[in-house]
């Protein structure tokens, strides 16, 4: 895979422990259109840890870690400025490559969306087919392997040729986590992913978020304050495109330091 550059001189540049993060971002804007939706934003997140970003409808959640990866650029009309370094590489840097960042960044969205038209197997081997493997040992151990990382290999293992869309709902998402999984991203980001499933399916998406960080960097955005309080090391609370307060999640919950994350935990607003 391809390697992104190490920030230059022409990049915003972040001082400190580097080493302790995965993600850095450093004054981050974006728009859309004429509407300037995140100000300034600048938050570490921290290497195999669970971060949850919290906040009111239209704060900005989604568009945040959108610019994560690049997928933000994708909306007509939408652009950014400031830094987003992944291992202190500035991913907007000039030539970097959008799809790299993208593998190494993945996205589950909050609806599952499984191809329709393809098997269990396949909707998991999509991204490894699209890069050129060929090789069916190879693929059958990286299907087989993602969806054991997706606590989804013993409900689906004899039935690998079931089109993914016949799935459950929480089946579902699992397997998109899965497909996200299989290309070897080095950080997962999860948009919502609990919130169209029932509590039992929510509970196992839980668990995995949380088996996860092990291996990977996970940002998950949740409207579920409870949510955010089970799965996460860290918590962002966001407000009006503004980061209010950040920091370890049972800290932020128990003792927040700013008067506006005390409301909104309290339900005063939101």
């Amino acid at each position: 895979m391809e390697e992104l550059k190490p920030a230059n001189s022409e990049a915003p540049s972040i001082r400190g422990t580097l080493e302790k993060f995965k993600i850095q971002t450093e004054k981050l804007n974006a728009w859309f259109g004429n509407n300037h939706v995140l100000k300034d934003l600048s938050i570490n997140i921290k290497e195999d840890e669970v971060t949850a970003i919290i906040g009111p409808s239209g704060c900005g959640k989604s568009t945040f870690i959108r610019c994560l990866n690049r997928m933000h650029e994708l909306v007509p009309g939408a652009r950014s400025s400031g830094a987003v370094l992944l291992d202190n590489a500035n991913v907007y840097a000039r030539g970097i490559d959008p799809v790299t960042v993208r593998r190494k960044v993945g996205m589950v969205f909050q609806k599952p969306n499984p191809f329709p038209t393809m098997s269990v197997y396949d909707n998991v081997a999509a991204g490894l087919k699209l890069n050129g493997i060929r090789d069916h040992q190879k693929l059958d151990r990286a299907v087989k392997r993602s969806l054991e990382l997706a606590f989804l290999w013993d409900e689906v293992k004899t039935e690998l040729d079931k089109s993914g869309a016949s799935l459950s709902g929480g089946q579902q998402q699992r397997l998109c986590i899965a497909r996200a999984l299989a290309v070897e991203p080095e950080v997962i980001l999860m948009d919502e992913p609990c919130s169209a499933l029932d509590p039992v399916a929510t509970a196992k998406i839980e668990e995995l978020i949380s088996s996860l960080k092990a291996q990977y960097t996970v940002v998950i955005v949740t409207h579920n304050m409870q949510q955010a309080a089970r799965v996460s090391d860290n918590t962002a609370f966001l407000y009006l495109g503004q980061l209010i307060e950040y920091g370890e999640t049972t800290q932020l919950f128990e003792n927040p330091t700013e008067e506006l994350t005390e409301r909104y935990l309290t339900g005063k607003f939101g």
